[in-house]
């Protein structure tokens, strides 16, 4: 009768662990990151022919888009809203790159990204931290490039400060940050 008892407590706690977490995601807001930051986030990806490419909380599909028009690579974008999901869809095809992405409304922290080499985040730090597993899990020398939120106890590969654009061509003033990890790699950098 314990051990019955036990494994109820057991399951109701993950539930509503797993509820708060889904709650908790509904609310991440949409702010797209800007081109200048998309274009490094791309570059510092090293991204390459044959890489896959997921983005997770995709939004508009920018990033998912620039790296199939620049490099010719696959990608998927996950996010939530079923919105911005159909407002990338059609951003993929005004671009010309709807045969080389797809994206799709689903849970970021359920969705199978094991075919990833590369992914993206423009999250906040507590869905980085549990994607954190799944991210760990990627091939050997898979890259992940995270847009100014880093991911608890796993030091980056490398540490990018990108300044605002000097052109004005944003109206992003701010300085921005990307943490790059490469899978089964030491941290290059002091």
């Amino acid at each position: 009768m314990n051990k019955k008892i036990v494994r109820i407590l057991v399951t109701g706690v993950t539930l509503l662990s797993l509820s708060r977490l889904a709650a908790a995601q509904d609310t991440i807001p949409f702010v797209p990151s800007p081109m200048h930051v998309v274009q490094k986030m791309i570059e510092v990806a090293d991204i390459k022919k044959g890489d896959v490419l997921y983005d997770m909380g995709s939004g508009d599909g920018r990033i998912i888009i620039e790296a199939a028009k620049k490099y010719g690579v696959r990608g998927v974008g996950i996010d939530l809203n079923p919105d911005l999901v159909a407002k990338a869809r059609e951003n993929a095809k005004n671009e010309g790159v709807s045969d080389l992405v797809e994206f799709r409304a689903q849970d970021g922290l359920t969705v199978d990204i094991s075919e990833a080499t590369v992914v993206t985040l423009y999250m906040f730090k507590w869905f980085n931290n549990a994607l954190k597993p799944k991210l760990q899990k990627l091939k050997p020398g898979s890259r992940i490039v995270a847009h100014d939120f880093d991911i608890d106890d796993w030091k980056p590969t490398c540490i990018e400060n990108i300044g605002p654009p000097t052109d004005g061509t944003s109206d992003y003033a701010e300085s921005r940050t990307l943490y790059i990890w490469k899978v089964g790699e030491a941290m290059a950098m002091p």
